[in-house]
């Protein structure tokens, strides 16, 4: 393309011409002061142009103008290199509702796809079943023990360390690094910027209809009023600006891998979907793919015999919505109405599928001989599972995650299906070596800010070798803090600010078992105190794969107990 060939020297007058142009013009456009642009950081010029672009229609083509740029400085300086680019996508609140994962009212032909192509792990756990936590512990490989957060209201490099970020360092090793949707959790804990520019090359993408996401934009068909409702299927043309954030997202998507196709230099691209996270806002004729009648009420929907009272999520997220408030559902242990709960599973299977057709739309644009690409969540979801909704606990349907791994230098088994159990701080060191980066060693001691991880690659997963014997030793920890022995509107028992901390479930997966214990917590000193005990969970995947039985009473199980307890001690001392 002669658009590449220009000297660097016309590249900036050009690029610092636009960046003017743009300035002024969403200035006149909005009316405002020159210059009167208020922003979390002091962002560059080229910054300006790309928050500016996604709040004005009229200068979308500067936004592809600045990706194209971009590559063609970075083409005129860097050289040719073998490494492959990569694609992570990211869904939020996403347990394995996937039909190649097994899951018969699922409707996902393109994820399926893609895990035909790869291999896919149907063990693979968070660990912590909260968005902030799980996702900060997820890109620096790091546990929340370590990023000391456990809510949303700190940021890891101020408040623990300054730990290197998957992105960060593919950045750091010559990659175009760049987040498109919701890969951080925006906020205080990613320092309000997406943790850039350590960790992109561009200013994050945020599309600009996601300021309407827990906003009254639900139609009640009843009264014509707008509310907050859980269940919030749409009519595109009626909601703000005429879209939503996936979509906004998924385009935005396209035309980076359109930009950048002919680059030199490798990329990184993150792309971050919002659903099927609460509200329910998708297009309605997503549920008409989905019968309602298929989703009948579950046979064990009750809390578990032997369950502790700390271990109990009260689903208060959804409580808040206000569909759900007029059912006046008991706190804390409810039940929601049955019709209810079939709704919000064809409602988030409704999601999933829509979810999973922009995916579709997103992999027309990827060229899959020179791209790793990696699917997966920040964590899972309940659907009633124990009489719970949502997520806050430490159960598998909580914590368990689908992890898709397609590499072109690797060919795919006629059995791709991974059952060994994995955790999300495992990808960073996979991906690193899946792009074939200078090895990220084992952190000797995860305090310090060197660049290590806590997590393993699971490449030696894919590439088989392994026995019944390897897989027996398998582990994955997690954890999640409560402010008290009971469910409570204040403190929030699902999402305990720092400060209010008083207890830490630490839970251990294994291959067969699943053990928790609760313990006392000093949010002060972040030290453990395992002499206080508020309660233990002990369930057996071989008999109760749905964990609906708390076996710890049971003698017979005694020694396991005891084993399983040593070794979660050793592990959170």
């Amino acid at each position: 393309m002669i658009i590449f060939s220009f000297p660097l020297a016309l590249w900036r007058s050009t690029f610092t011409t636009l960046a003017r142009t743009a300035l002024f013009a969403h200035t006149v456009y909005h009316k405002l002061p020159v210059g009167a642009i208020y922003l979390r950081r002091v962002l560059p010029i080229v910054s300006c142009i790309e928050l500016l672009c996604i709040k004005m229609p009229v200068l979308k083509l500067l936004r592809i103008l600045t990706y194209l740029m971009t590559v063609g400085m970075l083409s005129a300086q860097a050289q040719p290199v073998s490494q492959p680019n990569v694609l992570l996508i990211m869904l939020d609140d996403f347990r394995p509702a996937i039909k190649a994962f097994g899951d018969v009212n699922a409707i996902t032909p393109n994820i399926d796809r893609l895990a035909q192509k790869g291999y896919y792990f149907t063990n693979v756990f968070a660990q912590q079943s909260i968005c902030a936590p799980s996702r900060n512990s997820l890109l620096t490989g790091r546990r929340p023990d370590t990023t000391k957060l456990y809510d949303f209201y700190s940021y890891w490099r101020e408040f623990a360390g300054n730990f290197t970020t998957i992105p960060q360092y593919f950045k750091e090793n010559g990659y175009s690094t760049q987040s498109i949707g919701k890969i951080f959790h925006p906020g205080v804990s990613s320092n309000y910027s997406d943790d850039y520019p350590l960790s992109w090359s561009y200013v994050p993408y945020h599309a600009p209809t996601a300021e309407f996401m827990n906003k009254p934009v639900c139609i009640d068909k009843a009264t014509g009023k707008l509310k907050k409702n859980l269940l919030c299927p749409v009519v595109l043309e009626l909601q703000p600006q005429g879209t939503l954030p996936d979509i906004q997202s998924t385009a935005e998507a396209r035309t980076f891998l359109k930009a950048k196709r002919n680059s030199s230099q490798p990329f990184f691209l993150a792309v971050g979907y919002h659903k099927p996270h609460v509200p329910f806002r998708i297009p309605e004729r997503y549920l008409d793919l989905h019968d309602v009648n298929k989703f009948k009420t579950l046979d064990l929907d009750y809390p578990p015999h032997g369950l502790p009272s700390v271990a109990w999520n009260a689903y208060q997220d959804l409580r808040s919505r206000d569909d759900i408030k007029e059912l006046n559902v008991s706190f804390p242990f409810g039940p929601i109405p049955d019709e209810t709960k079939v709704k919000i599973r064809q409602h988030y299977y409704a999601a999933v599928t829509y979810v999973d057709e922009l995916i579709g739309r997103l992999l027309t644009e990827v060229n899959f001989d020179n791209t790793v690409i990696v699917l997966t969540s920040d964590h899972g979801w309940s659907l009633g599972e124990h009489a719970e909704w949502s997520k806050f606990s430490n159960y598998d349907v909580a914590l368990n995650v689908p992890l898709i791994v397609y590499s072109p230098d690797i060919a795919t088994r006629l059995n791709n299906k991974i059952s060994r159990v994995g955790e999300l701080l495992d990808l960073f060191p996979t991906l690193v070596e899946l792009a074939g980066l200078p090895p990220v060693e084992r952190c000797e001691d995860a305090s310090k800010e060197d660049t290590c991880v806590e997590g393993k690659s699971l490449l030696p997963f894919i590439r088989g070798g392994s026995t019944s014997a390897d897989a027996s030793l398998d582990e994955a920890f997690s954890q999640y803090p409560r402010p008290g022995t009971y469910p409570t509107v204040y403190p929030n028992s699902d999402k305990p600010k720092l400060y209010q901390i008083q207890i830490m479930g630490y839970t251990m997966r294994t291959e067969r078992f699943r053990y928790t214990a609760w313990i006392g917590f000093d949010p002060a000193t972040f030290k453990r105190d395992w002499s206080q005990l508020y309660g233990e969970e002990l369930y057996d995947h071989s008999i109760d794969p749905k964990e609906n039985l708390n076996l710890l009473d049971r003698p017979q199980l005694g020694e396991v107990k005891s084993w399983l307890k040593l070794r979660l001690q050793q592990k959170f001392l």
